[in-house]
């Protein structure tokens, strides 16, 4: 195994770690919602709102951790992408060889079946190529405003039925977060999938 096939493992073996680590977060995000519901519902609202801002710290480090595990896995298709180069390169050499040998013979069979063999492999490249600069885009982290603390603590108490007794100043339209949609993800999903088969 090469360094660099080495490095794309570890690339690779990192970004499911952080993957893992993102669903525990998530796991955490939805016990703490729960935790908010409780003391909504038995009207703690100082412990609601310590478990409000957990609940929306940890929603913030499942979305820190996802960034990082799609940024490294961008890195692990660029250094995919080298390996995958290197080895067209050695195919590319074969090819030239037997051009070489085409060439000396004049067969015109043997000349078009190794351009065609030629152009697939340049063809499969380029798509690779191609996905892995679209792979990623960046997002800005946020932290935990105290208008969101209020909205979560709001929808939670609608959710149980409880009214807040608590006055909740007014809160501002938080602002949008760029990211790719889920559908963005699942039709780079299926073209990976396509790449892979």
């Amino acid at each position: 195994m090469s360094g660099l096939e080495k490095a794309l493992f570890n690339l690779k073996f990192t970004a499911k770690q952080l993957n893992r680590q993102a669903a525990k977060a998530g796991k955490d995000e939805t016990a703490e919602k729960n935790k908010l519901k409780k003391a909504i519902q038995q009207n703690h609202n100082d412990i609601a709102k310590i478990y409000a801002q957990n609940a929306i710290r940890k929603e913030n480090e499942r979305l820190n951790l996802l960034r990082l595990a799609s940024r490294i896995d961008a890195v692990s298709s660029r250094v995919q992408t080298a390996v995958t180069m290197r080895s067209v390169t050695g195919s590319m050499a074969n090819v030239v060889k037997g051009m070489d040998q085409a060439m000396k013979a004049m067969d015109l069979e043997k000349i078009s079946a190794v351009m065609d063999k030629f152009e697939t492999q340049f063809e499969d490249l380029d798509v690779a190529t191609g996905y892995y600069e679209n792979a990623t885009s960046s997002a800005t982290a946020v932290g935990t405003p105290q208008e969101d603390v209020d909205r979560l603590m709001n929808k939670v108490a609608d959710e149980a039925g409880v009214e807040l007794h608590q006055e909740m100043e007014a809160a501002t339209p938080a602002k949008t977060k760029v990211g790719p949609t889920e559908q963005d993800e699942e039709n780079l999903g299926e073209r990976l999938r396509a790449l892979r088969s």
